[in-house]
């Protein structure tokens, strides 16, 4: 058969068409040429802006300014829409979710303050005005706010290296305030500037590892407490601590009350959680257990006089309403840039905490949460704090699904729990005088078991191993090394994976299917056919750059060299699909124009299908579209393919 007789039982396939057809690709092709300009940055960023703090309305009517600035209100802070339609119905659920949390909240926020090495109080005040903040700005019906076991070990391992604690506890408080603030500005530029996507650096798989360490780390931090330890390590390496806790044991510097304690109520919380989760209706006894141990175990200690037999306890406690501590955050201070790094690290990993919770139980309840949102809410949230001694709060894994759980209808369960964490620091807080500290390393151990994820980690093996060894190295890295050792190894991994895939991005060879117009990757559908004389190929790269441009036009070059091998030097057409190319850089472009200067001194014509919106506007702006040559940018590759054939066909009548 010879090739005139292939080309016409070419055109005899449904898409190939009349000269009309052909005067539509041209259209459509035209189309694409005069599509207008993509909105310049400035313009994108202030619409960026504006969505954020003022979302569209969704009827086209124009809005009267005082209803403008209602609208503006409603979208800074969401209470204003919903509130309008609150029921007494939905308070009564939201009482009791509140109140469910405040008994877990009180006991978790002392030995949370404990672990960030901060008075018990804070742990108090971090659970009263950032929720309430959050409440009046949070998108979430379900998270719970305060102080987690995660932030609080990275303030207290990362801040303890530029002042000591034990030393300087005054500028150690004012320091950690001082990140605080820090984190909760860039939460909030992240929401305004739609910046969300940096919390995406830290993969899902780093934060399983991360989060799996920093549990183990948490946990050996509470053998202090444990075991009434007096001199206990600063370092958080596993090494260290098990080397600490065995010298203090050898040493007999412990207590065997303190142990006897802890104990005997981290089993009674234990088994009331068993009880919980066999029982879906006694949800609250695991959620009261923790504070009925504080009280038991405090009335114990009272009565029996256990402090002067060894048994460590809180003693003085300060109560009253939050004071302003604006005054005390310390900008002048020679640590304010390790204050601003430690801030981006808590603001990253505190972001992703929330909203993986926060989105989550927003699925089981079927409604969207907006993430940048959630991110100026939550910067907010921590600003307000530093200025009154709260420290870094965020959405809490182990309440808000006792939250869930409560049957909470509205963000109103964080209010409630909020004015209840406000009495009990008004008129319970000496009471909380003689709490042994072994009861809060029990509480904090005890949900300890909900942040190691081993089914996840299994998960994450068999679907891609290179994110298991992301997820191992900040396993390893947190639990042999340090918090940022961990984070800084994941993170690294991450980016050497988005490199590698940017730099040597694939390049697929598309065929036909047969009876369609869908071309599609060969080696995947083995039925697809080439047409001859003409090569498909897609670039399988979200960003045409200075990284990887030169990459593939030495492959695509290749594809070509092995084409014309294979038909002896038939090849006509290269069609250039860009479908998934998002941007070009003047490096792409450049590489682009040297591959259609190499194909045309081999009499190939280079066609370029779907190019994307940012990357027609940038051919054009270097004049490559006059190089090509307008006929030669095609809307799909189906249209590239017809015209090529046409274009065959022309050129051996003429023959």
């Amino acid at each position: 058969m010879s090739a005139a007789d292939n080309f016409v039982m070419e055109l005899q396939h449904p898409a190939d068409v009349d000269v009309d057809c052909a005067a539509g690709r041209s259209e459509r092709a035209k189309w694409l040429l005069n599509s207008p300009d993509p909105p310049p940055p400035l313009q994108e960023l202030f619409t960026s802006i504006k969505d954020t703090v003022l979302p569209p309305p969704k009827s086209k009517k124009v809005l009267r300014p005082h209803n403008r600035c209602f609208f503006f209100l409603q979208g800074l802070f969401p209470i204003l829409k919903w509130g309008r339609n609150y029921k007494a119905t939905k308070f009564k659920n939201d009482f009791i979710a509140g109140l469910t949390l405040a008994s877990l909240c009180i006991p978790q926020s002392i030995g949370y303050a404990n672990l960030a090495k901060l008075d018990p109080q804070y742990g108090l005040y971090t659970s009263v005005v950032p929720p309430l903040i959050y409440a009046l700005m949070g998108s979430s019906r379900e998270i719970a706010i305060g102080p987690v076991a995660v932030i609080s070990l990275l303030l207290s391992a990362m801040i303890s290296k530029v002042i000591d604690p034990s030393i300087d506890p005054v500028n150690y408080t004012r320091f950690v305030f001082t990140v605080t603030f820090f984190t909760g500005t860039f939460q909030a530029l992240f929401g305004f500037f739609r910046l969300g996507f940096l919390v995406d650096f830290l993969s899902h798989a780093a934060i399983v590892g991360f989060i799996g360490g920093a549990a183990i780390v948490i946990g050996l931090q509470q053998l202090k407490g444990l075991f009434g330890i007096s001199h206990f390590t600063t370092k958080t390496d596993l090494v260290s601590v098990i080397g600490a806790v065995v010298k203090a044991l050898h040493h007999h510097q412990w207590s065997p009350l303190n142990f006897v304690i802890g104990c005997s109520f981290l089993i009674f919380i234990l088994i009331t959680r068993f009880i919980g989760r066999r029982n879906k209706k006694l949800f609250w006894l695991p959620a009261i257990a923790p504070l009925t141990s504080v009280i038991l175990s405090t009335t114990i200690v009272y009565l029996a006089k256990a402090d002067k037999h060894g048994v460590k306890i809180v003693k003085h406690f300060k109560g009253g309403l939050n004071p302003i501590s604006i005054h005390q955050l310390n900008f002048g201070s020679p640590y304010v840039g390790e204050a601003a790094k430690i801030g981006l690290i808590c603001a990253l990993i505190a972001l992703t905490e929330a909203i993986a919770v926060g989105r989550s139980l927003a699925s089981l309840k079927g409604y969207h949460l907006d993430g940048n949102k959630e991110m100026v809410a939550m910067g907010f949230m921590n600003v307000i704090g530093s200025f009154t001694s709260c420290y870094t709060a965020t959405g809490s894994f182990s309440r808000s699904a006792v939250n869930f759980s409560a049957g909470c209808e509205t963000v109103v369960s964080n209010i409630v729990m909020a004015i209840t964490v406000l009495i009990c620091l008004l008129l319970f807080t000496k009471l909380l005088y003689y709490t042994p500290l072994a009861i809060l390393a029990s509480i904090i151990l005890s949900a300890l078991p909900g942040l190691i994820d081993l089914n996840e980690a299994y998960n994450i093996w068999k679907v891609d191993k290179l994110d298991f060894i992301i997820c191992i190295a900040a396993f390893f890295g947190v639990l042999f090394g340090s918090v940022e050792i961990g984070l800084l190894l994941a993170v690294f991994i991450s980016f050497a994976k988005i490199i590698l895939n940017s730099i040597k991005p694939s390049t697929e060879v598309l065929g036909r299917l047969p009876g369609t117009d869908i071309f599609c990757n060969m080696v995947q559908y083995p039925m697809a056919s080439k047409i001859s004389g003409i090569l498909v190929v897609h670039i399988n790269s979200g960003l045409l750059c200075f990284a990887n441009a030169n990459f593939i036009r030495e492959r695509i070059l290749n594809l070509v060299v092995d084409e014309n091998g294979i038909e002896g030097g038939g090849l006509r057409v290269l069609v250039l699909d860009m479908t998934n190319v998002m941007n070009i850089d003047t490096s792409g472009i450049h590489a682009v124009e040297e591959l259609q200067k190499k194909l045309i001194s081999q009499g190939v014509e280079l066609a370029v299908a779907n190019p994307n919106w940012q990357v027609i506007n940038k051919m054009k702006a270097s004049k490559f579209i006059e190089k090509i040559g307008s006929g030669w940018i095609f809307q799909s590759v189906a249209d590239a393919v017809n015209a090529s054939v046409c274009l065959k066909m022309n050129v051996l009548n003429s023959c």
